[in-house]
């Protein structure tokens, strides 16, 4: 519980420019090619695709949002290994947010999401650089619906991912185009759960006191 309410107290905090607010979360997706030419649409009659289907293996998607400045970027690797997960935190901190005091940053418990990843890419001191420039929350042991880059991710799914995209070069055209529009479009999330809501509508999870003698 107390991870739960770390972050949803960091989520009820004024937006600090200093201290800019970012999710971060990652994502599988398949690579699926079509192995016969669709049939292009005609009158009342939509563009038609076949049921088989190519497999062209499986690409990671890294997003990082930042939930109260309609931001988000995205970043396609072939894996999601400790050392892609180091190279995507110093693109955050060096590339988006270099003038942050400090980022505070929401992530789920995902065994690479530690400093050892930073110490296994950069030589000690860059690594210690990066991770001080972190305020880092984690979210609870199945509570990465608290996580808004989910949101955003499942946003991606249903917008832009909903169809067959052949390989990674087309699929990172498509996701930079959506991470565009949405950005442009400047599309924010206000968190509106709060600690003091949890308690009553959570209180099953929370332990029972024991009596008091």
């Amino acid at each position: 519980m107390a991870r739960m309410e770390d972050v949803l107290d960091v989520y009820a905090r004024p937006p600090d420019p200093a201290r800019p607010l970012i999710c971060f979360d990652e994502k599988s997706t398949e690579l699926h090619a079509d192995v016969r030419q669709p049939l292009p649409p005609a009158r009342g009659q939509p563009e038609r695709r076949d049921a088989e289907y190519a497999r062209h293996g499986t690409a990671n998607l890294f997003l990082a949002c930042a939930p109260l400045l309609g931001w988000r970027q995205v970043q396609v690797t072939e894996r999601r290994t400790r050392i892609d997960f180091a190279h995507a935190i110093k693109e955050l901190v060096d590339v988006h947010f270099p003038a942050a005091a400090r980022i505070v940053l929401v992530l789920d418990n995902l065994n690479t999401h530690d400093p050892a990843s930073l110490y296994l890419a950069f030589p000690p001191a860059e690594a210690k650089r990066l991770w001080d420039r972190l305020e880092v929350h984690f979210t609870p042991k199945h509570g990465s619906w608290l996580n808004v880059a989910e949101l955003e991710l499942s946003a991606l799914g249903r917008q832009c991912l909903a169809r067959r995209i052949p390989d990674r070069a087309d699929l990172t055209a498509e996701v930079a185009a959506w991470v565009a529009a949405r950005n442009a479009a400047a599309v924010t999330v206000r968190w509106h759960f709060t600690t003091a809501e949890a308690r009553v509508k959570l209180d099953h999870l929370y332990p029972t006191l024991l009596p008091t003698t």
